[in-house]
């Protein structure tokens, strides 16, 4: 067998990416994008695009992505390989410099359709052996104008928070007992709750949408309730955060939160609007669906075990 050269791709041979077709359309892009790179007028990065070729065929090939101001890619973006070539997929990976996550994306129920659970277990299997494991299963939801817009509870009164100590204090509590994988996964390593709520705040900050945007939530009695943050991600509108305080649960504010930030978003002209919960997060789930956002994809988050 010819041997494997792994390498970056660059400006002038970028194309070589779309030279290995996937029919299973599993994985196509996470953060909805198309591949193309910067000088073809896309989002991706040459030096960001890797792939595994036998002389002049691509088997296998990975794209990371991060926004035009990141110095490093957030996300592994696409990861795919030719059939039988899962070791060349994984070694891509372990010799690629790059240690981010890598969300791979699915139909919803894509366990129940043959080809698309062999696809997408091959790319876990392969990312498994570069030294990588499952973090989450995550939901996906799209609401559009044809879903329902439901109505304000009217239980809560919404303001907005100009203090960042502020905000992260409510974001302390509100991950001091939390369900969600990554804020899990972060209070795990050394930074402990502090880098879970800094990390939050770090995605706010990230995102292109205007700082006045972020509420708290307060109950009739004057305190604090939650924290719900209408964003815009690079893709478009979404749901930033939804988070009630350990002291407020019970009462399925959660609801409440997340009605208000896609109201919010509408009122701004948001015509799709992006969110995303885990799996086992059953009452984010819930609210999810009685506030009409469908689930329109799922997502596998895989990671690098933490140094």
């Amino acid at each position: 067998m010819t041997d494997l050269v792994i390498r970056a791709l660059t400006p002038s041979d970028a194309d070589l990416f779309h030279s290995l077709h996937d029919t299973a359309l599993v994985g196509r892009g996470a953060f909805g994008h198309r591949y193309a790179s910067v000088a073809g007028g896309g989002e991706y990065r040459p030096d960001w695009t890797w792939a595994a070729l036998r002389g002049n065929t691509v088997v296998a090939r990975a794209a990371w992505w991060g926004s035009p101001d990141d110095t490093a890619p957030i996300a592994l973006d696409w990861f795919d390989f030719a059939p039988g070539e899962e070791g060349a997929g994984a070694e891509l990976l372990r010799r690629a410099p790059f240690r981010s996550e890598y969300s791979l994306l699915v139909p919803p129920g894509w366990r129940e359709a043959p080809e698309v659970r062999a696809a997408a277990e091959g790319r876990i299997a392969a990312a498994r052996a570069a030294g990588m494991e499952v973090l989450v299963e995550r939901y996906r939801y799209t609401w559009t104008p044809d879903c329902p817009l439901p109505e304000r509870p009217g239980r809560l009164t919404f303001r907005p928070e100009p203090d960042d100590a502020v905000i992260l204090g409510v974001l302390r509590r509100v991950h001091s007992v939390t369900l969600d994988a990554h804020a899990r996964r972060d209070i795990e390593g050394p930074g402990g709750l502090e880098a879970a709520a800094r990390s939050e705040l770090d995605f706010f900050h990230w995102c292109p949408s205007p700082r006045e945007w972020w509420q708290l939530a307060y109950t009739p009695d004057g305190e604090v309730a939650g924290i719900q943050v209408p964003a815009h991600n690079p893709s478009g509108p979404c749901i930033g955060f939804i988070g009630v305080v350990p002291e407020a649960r019970g009462h399925g504010y959660g609801y409440d939160l997340l009605v208000e930030c896609t109201r919010f978003l509408v009122e701004q002209g948001a015509e799709s609007i992006a969110g995303a919960t885990d799996r086992a997060n059953a009452p984010m789930a819930a609210a999810f669906a009685r506030a009409g956002h469908p689930v329109t994809q799922e997502r596998i988050d895989l990671v690098f075990a933490q140094e």
